[in-house]
């Protein structure tokens, strides 16, 4: 009885709530990214770094409450659901438009676990050059191999896959947001410190200048990429209607969103302008791509946001990962629906009168395979940052811009060539040129990268 009062109009029960909801969008906006943040400032500089952070915030809270209202259709309060970005894209916009966004979204969700699963190789590679440096001395020789630590990642993720969907990975986003608070705080505050004992801020005005050996293309290039990376580091529209659709009906799902989307805006623009500001005025033009890299004392202060930031990313890996669980176990269940692959066994815990666990042979064995072939890919690939960070850029004004002003337009019926009409093909016309100038930036950023990179090798 008590499950029939909580379902929805579709029949299906609903837990979330405002703050679980929260702890998913903290989850996917804020992710290691934001250690990279004092050098995008200082390709910048002061008087752009500064503005285009407040500017990509202000930007992202307002499409994403433009999604918000797209969750159902098309009434956004009592209108038929659209359980994901694409289901909404699909029936908005239509097929093609479905199938583009398919493409963009669905790479991005996997390249993004593909990087995930390198950085966090990364991180705990440099809690062990850490603590070697601090044993032997800075100049000694602590080169540390990532692809062990990959494999155990994976085998972490393998664990983790089975839970049943975003749902109920709710208590891995919130440690995630928890962690993720802490590395960024731990870097604001030895950021903080740097800059205290300097005596003085740091930086140039305008665009940093590189170095005399450096060519002048290059300087436009590294802006280029900041500018990009500063554009994505608040992005989550593409993940934005699945969180939704974890909510309980009432309150009225856009409306809680919306709530999420200020919150979680606001939240990430506080720390992003503060390390990004700080980190740049301890560091100035000199500042490191990863904020963490430029420290090494206190050790264990360093080691702990290191930590951090692979528990962070345990947790995000499975908000990323449980839409394409979803998209591919529904695709099975479409394609061959009497198959024994889709059927839910129930395992019941001896005793124990309410424990059991429900298993899909789907979820069983897919998922783990989906794991272990991302696990290898990174492996192989294991310069694959440099290529997410163009995968980003590309997909930019497609998945965060473009599909949801469209959706919205169609949505709330706004009339072609109304004053509302041109506001908003402006703003999606600003960040086509973003995209457009951050994919300048990611080829000629991967270009240099790929020199210098081989397959199957990860050394920090």
């Amino acid at each position: 009885m008590e499950m029939a009062m909580d379902a929805g109009d579709d029949g299906r029960v609903r837990t979330g709530t405002l703050w679980t909801a929260t702890a998913h969008a903290f989850t996917a906006v804020v992710g290691a990214g934001i250690l990279a943040l004092p050098w995008s400032v200082a390709q910048l500089g002061w008087i752009l770094g500064p503005f285009v952070l407040v500017f990509f915030a202000i930007v992202t809270y307002y499409i994403a409450s433009l999604l918000c209202d797209c969750y159902r259709t098309p009434d956004p309060v009592t209108g038929k659901r659209n359980y994901t970005y694409i289901h909404a894209v699909r029936e908005l916009l239509g097929p093609k438009s479905e199938l583009i966004c398919g493409i963009l979204q669905y790479s991005i969700l996997w390249g993004t676990m593909i990087g995930y699963t390198v950085t966090t190789a990364i991180s705990i590679a440099s809690v062990k050059r850490s603590t070697c440096f601090h044993d032997k001395g800075h100049n000694a020789k602590c080169g540390v191999s990532g692809n062990l630590y990959m494999l155990i990642y994976g085998a972490i993720e393998i664990f983790l896959s089975q839970c049943p969907n975003l749902e109920k990975v709710a208590i891995l986003s919130v440690i995630a947001s928890v962690t993720s608070f802490a590395y960024a705080l731990i870097a604001l505050c030895l950021s903080t410190a740097k800059l205290s004992s300097n005596h003085e801020f740091k930086g140039s005005l305008m665009v940093a200048m590189v170095v005399n050996t450096e060519a002048t293309s290059e300087r436009f290039w590294q802006a280029f990429q900041a500018l990009g990376n500063i554009a994505l580091a608040y992005t989550y529209c593409m993940l934005l209607l699945e969180i939704q659709d974890t909510l309980k009906s009432v309150p009225p799902e856009n409306k809680v969103m919306k709530r999420v989307s200020m919150y979680v805006v606001v939240g990430t623009a506080f720390f992003y302008i503060s390390l990004g500001c700080i980190g740049y005025a301890a560091f100035g033009n000199d500042v490191p791509g990863n904020i963490l890299s430029g420290f090494y004392e206190p050790f264990w202060l360093v080691d702990m946001a290191n930590i951090a930031v692979i528990i962070h990313l345990i947790g995000a890996y499975q908000v990323y990962a449980q839409p394409l669980f979803a998209i591919n176990e529904k695709w099975i269940g479409s394609r061959w629906p009497t198959s024994s692959f889709n059927k839910i066994y129930t395992i019941r815990f001896p005793c124990s009168r309410k424990g059991s666990l429900h298993l899909t042979i789907n979820r069983l064995f897919l998922r783990p395979i989906f794991v272990v072939i991302t696990t290898a890919v990174a492996m192989m690939f294991p310069f694959f940052n440099a290529i997410l960070g163009l995968l980003g850029s590309v997909s930019f004004w497609p998945l965060t811009v473009y599909f949801p002003i469209s959706m919205y337009i169609v949505q709330a019926k706004i009339k072609r060539g109304s004053c509302h009409w041109f506001g908003l093909q402006a703003l999606g016309f600003v960040c086509l040129i973003v995209t457009v100038v951050s994919g300048i930036g990611s080829v000629a950023g991967m270009v240099e990268f790929l020199k210098k990179a081989r397959l199957f090798h990860i050394e920090i």
